[in-house]
């Protein structure tokens, strides 16, 4: 049986806060992004993916997961991330991979392309699109919140994954395989996070819908709801002392890890989901996804 590291810790959080996009190293407790606890199967062989959002947190995770399933990934981060993108190029490279590190910010059409013609160009090819980069800054007070900030979060989660698998569907044949990050959020929305949990909520119409349209190419898409996982995105995003117990309202009574929601990553974009569409696999600790 796998214990993942530090799960123990996740349930007694303490307070902190980062200054956002925030960093990896900084948190506290440490997350686990499988570099020792993965144990690769051979699921995912052969297969080129691009993941959004990939240098930290389940981005990470999941580039990391899928090297050791014996992928090849390319990455795309923001400026700020690049020591987090660089420590998962060496993790990816360490398992035997290529991984394509695409420094980007993917709130326009063309960006987005860019992203998508830069991974087919370094992979050679591409199966499966991770559409994972997000952006959400809690906001306390609904009457200042401020405007450009539901225009960030709009551009960053729903737009630029309309965008990137735009792009990216030229390149993917029968058997790839679209995966969207969406949230807890978009069934239990939090006062703080309402332009998040609405962006979130769109995504998970967005995902069915492409399912729909897709289909008939024999392309998969998929979501993955993530409850409270311990990510930078935490501690950049919220007030110390909102921090502190993170996730210690689930019936599991802790934070998840992010390779634990790596896995499901894993499982949708292998051949073992070959009949699996338009759903949205929840990984939340105990939540409900519905």
């Amino acid at each position: 049986m796998t214990t993942w590291k530090n799960t123990e810790k996740l349930s007694e959080i303490p307070a902190q806060d980062q200054q956002w996009p925030g960093t990896e190293a900084a948190l506290n407790p440490a997350a686990d992004h499988g570099e020792t606890t993965w144990v690769g199967r051979e699921r995912l062989t052969g297969k080129k993916a691009l993941i959004t959002g990939g240098d930290s947190g389940i981005g990470r995770a999941v580039a990391i997961a899928f090297a050791k399933e014996g992928a090849d990934v390319a990455i795309t981060h923001l400026p700020d991330e690049s020591k987090d993108a660089a420590e998962v190029k060496e993790a990816v490279e360490a398992a035997g991979r290529t991984c394509v590190v695409i420094e980007v910010d993917l709130r326009t059409e063309e960006a987005c392309a860019h992203a998508v013609a830069t991974a087919v160009d370094g992979l050679g090819g591409l199966d499966v699109v991770i559409n994972n980069a997000a952006f959400q800054m809690a906001q306390p007070d609904f009457p200042d919140f401020p405007g450009d900030q539901i225009e960030r979060t709009f551009a960053t989660n729903v737009f630029a994954t309309f965008w990137t698998t735009k792009a990216a569907t030229p390149h993917l044949g029968e058997g790839s395989t679209v995966i969207n990050t969406t949230s807890i959020q978009a069934y239990s929305p939090s006062e703080p996070l309402l332009d998040y949990a609405a962006t979130k909520a769109a995504l998970n119409n967005l995902t069915v819908n492409l399912a729909s349209e897709l289909g008939s190419r024999g392309i998969r898409v998929n979501a993955v709801a993530p409850g409270p996982i311990w990510t930078p995105l935490i501690p950049s995003t919220f007030d110390g002392e909102k921090v502190e117990g993170f996730g210690a309202d689930t019936p599991l009574g802790r934070a998840g890890q992010p390779i634990e929601v790596a896995s499901a990553f894993v499982y949708l974009a292998s051949d073992e989901a070959s009949y699996v569409s338009g759903t949205v696999l929840g990984v939340t600790g105990g939540k409900p996804v519905f």
